[in-house]
């Protein structure tokens, strides 16, 4: 298990991560969402002693990272595709890592064979794709076969196949009973692989929940139903309690009641229905509502005649650098493709 507990990170004057505690439990895909500049990232690098906190703690199996001997055995993380050496082969970069944890070196060609590399294992990985470098990427994480797994961004880059491989695969992971964290910017994604969320906005955590819970508490949920009776309908619904607002198109929407309890009521007074559905907000609408306070980085369309532009990457409203501010936002990005 990983726990974060009061979790801290100051760059100068800027607060990237603040007072964060969470767990992160076996046998769940949890996912870490959060907008760009949120502290993602570099919580990440904590947690692997990549940063030291300014003040909390993180704990793998209750110790720190730096005090795993074999670290490999008990964390796999893929922070940054890349971060491989270019001029070694895929084979050799897996082997270096293989050697300093003292993993045997058969386990090399079987993470190689299990993430689609097998064929180009013997060629430099500075020749390779952006999706073969995510795939490197996460061998290098599962060499260790170990009991818990970090990803960032794991299918930035990754075609359709190589995402619907990496989602089975974490799911897979989870179900033996593996700790699995994963952190992205796609929410449809994640919408089908996390079972669990932790949300965070300006370094703070705005949720702890189940993804079920967290689409339900941070979003409308309503039926949607059009007749060609439509001025009968309304009289029917209003006679029941109902308040519907119609919308474009003559569609009405009712919040707080079942499709079935309005079939029955349509039923009843013999008025033709053209459509009856549920309408259930996403993942995506539901972040977007929690996070709509704690957006750091906004972009602009443009702005009319008279009204400035937004300010700059880097800069604050005045125009001037923010230095260390911008330091946190550009960790965000690394790696990910804009």
């Amino acid at each position: 298990m990983i726990e974060v507990v009061g979790l801290t990170k100051h760059f100068g004057r800027k607060v990237a991560v603040d007072q964060l505690s969470f767990q992160v439990r076996p046998g769940v895909v949890t996912g870490f969402l959060g907008p760009n500049g949120a502290g993602k990232s570099t919580t990440m690098r904590m947690m692997l002693g990549l940063d030291n906190p300014t003040s909390g703690s993180v704990s793998i199996d209750g110790k720190q990272y730096r005090e795993l001997s074999e670290p490999l055995k008990h964390i796999g993380a893929l922070l940054e595709a890349k971060a491989m050496h270019g001029g070694r082969t895929a084979y050799n970069n897996l082997l270096c890592l293989a050697q300093s944890n003292r993993i045997p070196v058969s386990r090399v060609s079987e993470v190689l064979d299990m993430v689609g590399l097998t064929a180009v294992a013997k060629k430099k990985s500075k020749g390779f794709s952006l999706g073969m470098g995510q795939r490197l990427g996460i061998a290098s994480a599962l060499l260790g076969d170990p009991e818990i797994l970090m990803f960032d961004e794991p299918v930035n880059g990754l075609d359709p196949e190589g995402i619907h491989w990496i989602r089975n695969l974490m799911k897979h992971l989870a179900q033996e009973g593996r700790t699995i964290f994963v952190s992205s910017h796609l929410m449809s994604e994640m919408a089908l692989t996390a079972d669990h969320l932790i949300v965070i906005g300006q370094g703070r955590l705005l949720a702890n929940t189940s993804m079920a819970d967290f689409i339900h508490e941070n979003s409308r949920s309503y039926a949607r139903l059009r007749s060609p009776q439509q001025e009968r309908l309304k009289d029917v619904l209003h006679e029941a309690g109902f308040t519907a607002a119609e919308t474009d198109g003559g569609v009405l929407e009712i919040d707080g009641v079942s499709t079935e309890e309005l079939g029955e009521l349509a039923a009843r007074h013999q008025i033709v229905l053209h459509e009856l559905s549920s309408q259930r907000a996403s993942l995506e609408e539901a972040f977007m509502q929690m996070t709509a306070g704690s957006v750091e980085y906004h972009a602009h369309s443009g702005g009319g005649e008279g009204q400035p532009p937004g300010p700059r990457w880097g800069q604050d409203p005045g125009g001037q650098p923010v230095g260390l501010g911008a330091h946190q936002d550009h960790q965000d990005h690394q790696g990910k493709g804009a």
